[in-house]
């Protein structure tokens, strides 16, 4: 499913590309302009009143998300989703931003983060890793289902957080994750598990491999390095 603004331009090729039965329509109501009829009459097309609310919507409910070159909304959102990200109030998931090839938009943007935000200490060096600059639609999804491979999902049951995996993971790979991601823990190591008691309500998860750990929570840009570290490995299995 594909997730959109139901506008025009890029917001409207994203609905022709999945199909409108396989897209969900977030729109504004803003009032200098005409209401959408890009998903017109639609029960998957919502109309919001509040930049807030459909910022939460669409990021509660997307796996990856792509953003593409635009106005002071788009920074919003791009900066919305890389602060849920970064403070650990959104699932992992992989932002991709969109740049034809030749042109410069997020690479000045990149370049503004790391020489203003970054060497002043405003953010850290593994939050560089929430996000990935691609210049063409195969090289999104390429890296969109590279975050998936291995990785699934995460849930935090009491102090544990699990992370449910595609594939299991070798004893050496499970020695070098504990070696390059010690810093990360409260207590204990990164061990395989089985499924917890807790996740009985998710059936459909309870077959898949999973490794848990008693995580501290205060580095999720940390954090995603680990993941795109099990997606790496998994490369061997």
């Amino acid at each position: 499913m594909a997730i959109t603004g139901a506008a025009s331009g890029i917001m409207k090729a994203g609905i022709d590309g999945a199909g409108p039965e396989n897209s969900f329509g977030v729109g504004i109501l803003l009032p200098f302009e005409t209401p959408t009829t890009v998903m017109q009459d639609d029960p998957k097309s919502i109309s919001f009143r509040f930049f807030f609310t459909r910022k939460l919507f669409f990021v509660m409910e997307a796996d990856a998300c792509a953003v593409f070159p635009g106005g002071f909304g788009t920074q919003d959102e791009a900066f919305e989703v890389l602060t849920l990200l970064q403070t650990g109030k959104a699932q992992p998931m992989p932002l991709v931003l969109m740049e034809v090839p030749g042109d410069n938009y997020w690479e000045t943007w990149d370049r503004y983060v790391k020489d203003q935000l970054l060497a002043r200490g405003y953010i850290s060096p593994e939050d560089l890793s929430l996000y990935k600059i691609a210049h063409s639609a195969e090289e999104a999804a390429e890296w969109i289902k590279s975050y998936y491979a291995t990785y699934h999902s995460v849930r935090q049951v009491h102090d544990k957080l699990v992370i449910r995996l595609e594939k299991e993971l070798s004893e050496e790979q499970m020695r070098e994750l504990n070696e390059s991601f010690a810093d990360l823990l409260v207590s204990g190591e990164i061990v395989k598990s089985e499924a917890l008691r807790q996740e009985a309500d998710e059936p459909e998860l309870m077959s898949k491999p999973r490794i848990t750990l008693r995580n501290n929570k205060q580095k999720p840009g940390r954090f995603n390095q680990m993941i795109l570290a099990i997606n790496e490995m998994g490369r061997a299995v």
